[in-house]
């Protein structure tokens, strides 16, 4: 059975940092693209950062230069480090398996403001 559990959001002041993580339980993990998603009060879920299981990764052109996504395969963790963070950035974060489309953990809400 396959466990997402988030976890590093919280208040913080615009320009500010966030360290995210995302343990995750199930042999997919290792071969298997994993994706940020965050979901703002009234609006769709978004995805906002990927990273194959060779490395790569992809953002969305909003976080783009500011979010940095790593994994950590024999520890079956993916990290998402936000800087310069912005009110706009205020959600709840979530991690998936990309495009596999496992059941969501319970996310961790990030708030941006003064």
């Amino acid at each position: 059975q396959v466990q997402l559990v988030e976890s590093g959001g919280g208040l913080v002041q615009p320009g500010g940092s966030l360290r995210l993580s995302c343990a995750a339980s199930g042999s997919f993990f290792s071969s298997n693209a994993m994706g940020w998603y965050r979901q703002a009060p009234g609006k769709q879920r978004e995805v906002v950062a990927v990273i194959t299981s060779g490395g790569v990764t992809h953002y969305a052109d909003s976080v783009k230069g500011r979010f940095t996504i790593s994994r950590d395969n024999a520890k079956n963790t993916v990290h998402l480090q936000m800087n310069s963070l912005k009110p706009e950035d205020t959600a709840v974060y979530y991690c998936n398996a990309y495009g596999l489309g496992f059941s969501w953990g319970q996310g961790t809400q990030v708030t941006v403001s003064s």
